[in-house]
């Protein structure tokens, strides 16, 4: 087999595979929240150890045009103090980016929306959550990078075993 015939094999491999396109056509913040309850308990410095928990949880949706989908990322972020479990601060952030998706095949679309989408428009969320926990008061909070991957997984066991435990239990009047 020469060099040419294996780039002909390859060249129809690539053919036959539909030819994936996305594009971000817009991303914006749908809802912010921030709340700094240590300003308002005037609560002071030197002994405060922060805690941080953050739940992400993410939506999708189909929009009226062709291709177009609304994919949500949405982050509850809670600062306690370790030492006294009081709330420093609250985040709450809807992000949203709107998609346009062409190629991915219907059955793998669902976690393409939720895994891929997400990923892409997580710096700029990263980014919003850093601005607004300093122009709050603290130390700019850097998120880690999420793996949406996991989440994904995640949401698909609960849902399996929600669905289980509904089948479980029995019918009321």
């Amino acid at each position: 087999m020469t060099d040419t015939d294996t780039a002909n094999q390859g060249n129809g491999a690539a053919a036959q595979a539909p030819k994936v396109n996305m594009r971000i056509l817009a991303q914006y913040m749908r809802d912010l929240s921030f709340e700094n309850v240590a300003a308002q308990k005037k609560m002071q410095g030197a002994n405060v150890q922060p805690d941080i928990q953050v739940q992400v949880s993410l939506d999708a949706q189909k929009r009226d045009a062709e291709n177009q989908y609304d994919v949500a990322t949405k982050f509850k972020i809670t600062s306690k103090n370790k030492a006294d479990d009081q709330t420093l601060f609250l985040v709450e952030l809807d992000y949203v980016g709107v998609f346009l998706v062409e190629g991915v095949p219907q059955e793998q679309l669902h976690p393409f929306l939720l895994i891929e989408c997400p990923r892409m428009i997580f710096p700029f969320a990263r980014r919003v959550i850093s601005d607004v926990t300093r122009d709050g008061g603290f130390p700019p909070l850097n998120l880690d990078t999420v793996d949406f991957l996991a989440l994904y997984r995640q949401e698909l066991q609960r849902q399996t075993a929600a669905r289980a435990g509904n089948a479980e239990a029995p019918l009321q009047n």
